[in-house]
C-alpha cells in the first residue's frame, strides 16, 4: 500500500497539457499514472493557468472532458483567481476590462459593482474615436456620474484600443470620464491585474500575443502622456508569489479533503514557460527559504494574511519542450561569445534575474516531469 502522498503537482495547461485546442498526447501518459482505477489523483494536483476569460468550473469541465477523469473548480486557478484576496476592493465601483464572461468572472472574485468598457463605450460615446464606423455621427453625451474607484484588468480584450482609451480616460480624470483635470492625478487610482505573460503557445508556430503585452501597450501610453510609472495596487497569475501561495493553500485543501495527514512539503511546478513558469516557480522556492530563515511564513504575498500556516519546505521548477520552450529556439539557449543576451520577456516589476530562470529540471514532456518526481519520491510508475 502507498504511504500518503507528501508532494504535489502544480501543472500549467497551454503548452504542457493541450496546445490550444489539441490534447499533447503525453498528457494523456502522464494522467494515466497519476490517476487511480477509481478515477481520483494519487497525489494532489492543481491546474495553475494564466488564462483568464473563461469561467473557472467551465475550465474544469473542459479538462474533465479532455483527460477522463473529474476535475473540481478548486483544482482549477485562473490567473486572477487570486483577486479574491483583495476584499477592500470589492465593493468598490471598477472599470473591468477582458472579454468572455467577463461580469460573471468579476462576480466570482467579489467584485459586485463593476462596469465594463463596452458599457463605459455606451454611455460616453465621443471617448472611442479609433474605429471611424463607431464615431457618433452628432456630439452626444450621455454618461454623468460614473465615479470609478479603481481598474480590474483580468484578461486581454478584443479592441485592445478602446480599452486602452478609456482605460487612460478613467485614471487621468480621477474616475470620472468623459471631463478634464488640467493635470494627471497621481498617485493615480488603484490599477489590480492579472495574466502578465507576454507570449503564450496555441496551435500556431509561434507564440501569440498575451495580457503582458497588453499591460506593456498600457503602460508605456501612461508613462509617455504622464511622465510617471504607472503602478499597480496587486498583480496576479504567474509569476506573483501571492498565485503560488493560493495554490500552496489549495493543495493542502485537497490533501485534507482526501484524508492524506502527512503535511504536502514539496511542490513541483510544471510549466513551458521559462518567464511565468521557471521564474515563479524559483521566486516561490526563494520566497520559502527566506521565510524558514525570517520566521514570516504567516505572512503572504502584498501583506495578505495567508488562510493557512505553511507546510511547504520546497518548490521545484521543471521545464517541458512542448509550448513556449524549445532548447533549439536561440531565445533560450546561452548567447554565443560576443552577441548581446536575449530579450527579457518578463513584466516590468520583476527584474531580470538570471538564476531565477533556471529550471530544476528539463525533459521533454509533462510524461517525463511525472515520471521523474515519482523516481525521486520513491513512488511506483
Amino acid at each position: 500500500v502507498q504511504s500518503p502522498p507528501t508532494f504535489g503537482f502544480l501543472l500549467d495547461i497551454d503548452g504542457v497539457l493541450v496546445r490550444g485546442h489539441r490534447v499533447i498526447p503525453a498528457a494523456l501518459e502522464a494522467f494515466r499514472r497519476l490517476v487511480n482505477s477509481q478515477g481520483q489523483v494519487r497525489v494532489p494536483v492543481v491546474f495553475v493557468t494564466n488564462a483568464g476569460n473563461i469561467l473557472q468550473h467551465g475550465k474544469a469541465q473542459e479538462l474533465s472532458s479532455l483527460f477522463g477523469f473529474k476535475v473540481d473548480p478548486d483544482q482549477v486557478i485562473l490567473s486572477h483567481s487570486p483577486l479574491k484576496l483583495f476584499s477592500q476592493f470589492h465593493g468598490k465601483r471598477m472599470l473591468v476590462s477582458g472579454q468572455g464572461p467577463l461580469v460573471e468572472n468579476a462576480r466570482a472574485l467579489g467584485f459586485w459593482n463593476v462596469v465594463t468598457v463596452d458599457e463605459l463605450r455606451m454611455a460616453f460615446p465621443v471617448l472611442d474615436m479609433v474605429d471611424l464606423e463607431r464615431r457618433p455621427k452628432t456630439t452626444v453625451i450621455r454618461g454623468t456620474g460614473w465615479p470609478f474607484k479603481g481598474v480590474l484588468l483580468l484578461g486581454e480584450p478584443v479592441r485592445w484600443e478602446t480599452s486602452l482609451q478609456l482605460i487612460m480616460d478613467v485614471l487621468l480624470s480621477n474616475g470620472n470620464p468623459g471631463t478634464g483635470l488640467a493635470t494627471a492625478p497621481y498617485p493615480h487610482l488603484p490599477v489590480l491585474a492579472s495574466n502578465m505573460d507576454l507570449l503564450w503557445m496555441a496551435e500556431a508556430k509561434m507564440p501569440r500575443f498575451g495580457h503582458g503585452t497588453f499591460l506593456l501597450c498600457l503602460e508605456t501610453i501612461y508613462q509617455k502622456v504622464t511622465g510617471q510609472e504607472l503602478r499597480y495596487e496587486g498583480l496576479t497569475g504567474k509569476p506573483s508569489i501571492l498565485t503560488y501561495q493560493y495554490a500552496e493553500d489549495l493543495i493542502g485543501q485537497q490533501a485534507e479533503r482526501r484524508g492524506w495527514a502527512a503535511p504536502i512539503q514539496k511542490l513541483y511546478a510544471v510549466g513551458d514557460n521559462p518567464m511565468s513558469d521557471v521564474y515563479g516557480a524559483n521566486l516561490f522556492h526563494q520566497y520559502l527559504q527566506m521565510a524558514k530563515h525570517e520566521g514570516t511564513g504567516e505572512l503572504g504575498a502584498c501583506g495578505l494574511k495567508k488562510q493557512r500556516p505553511s507546510a511547504t519546505q520546497s518548490c521545484a521548477s521543471i521545464l517541458v519542450c512542448t509550448g513556449v520552450y524549445h532548447p533549439k529556439d536561440p531565445e533560450t539557449v546561452e548567447p554565443a561569445q560576443g552577441r548581446e543576451e536575449p530579450p527579457f520577456h518578463g513584466h516590468r516589476d520583476f527584474s531580470f534575474s538570471p538564476g531565477l530562470m533556471e529550471p530544476s529540471h528539463i525533459v521533454n514532456d509533462v510524461d517525463e516531469a511525472v515520471q521523474l518526481v515519482f523516481r525521486k519520491e520513491g513512488w511506483a510508475l
